[in-house]
């Protein structure tokens, strides 16, 4: 990684309701959404495997610096998404941001 370069990842679990045909379908949905919005870098869809801790799925992506970062958060495809789709379908979530030392 790149010295400036952000790790955004943000583990997550959906609504206790959701089918495996959503589960797949708001997967699918994000990663078409999100990994065409400027600015993001090698987009990954990842399901957790560990019992260490209690989410389910991560999405990782990695932006330039800070400045595309803050973009990306302010990007009218971002700010939607997160509106319809990421409050509504999304349990409980944590995000780490992450830089190389």
């Amino acid at each position: 990684m790149e010295p400036n370069t952000i790790r955004h990842q943000v583990l997550f679990c959906l609504q206790e309701h959701a089918t495996d045909q959503d589960k797949e379908k708001f997967l699918q949905e994000s990663e078409s959404v999100l990994s065409a919005i400027p600015y993001v870098n090698k987009f990954e869809v990842l399901r957790q495997v560990s019992r260490k801790n209690d989410y389910d799925y991560a999405f990782s992506m990695e932006f330039a610096d800070q400045t595309a970062y803050d973009a990306y958060n302010v990007h009218p495809e971002h700010v939607r998404y997160v509106e319809q789709v990421w409050n509504v379908q999304v349990l409980r979530f944590l995000e780490i941001d992450l830089i190389s030392l």
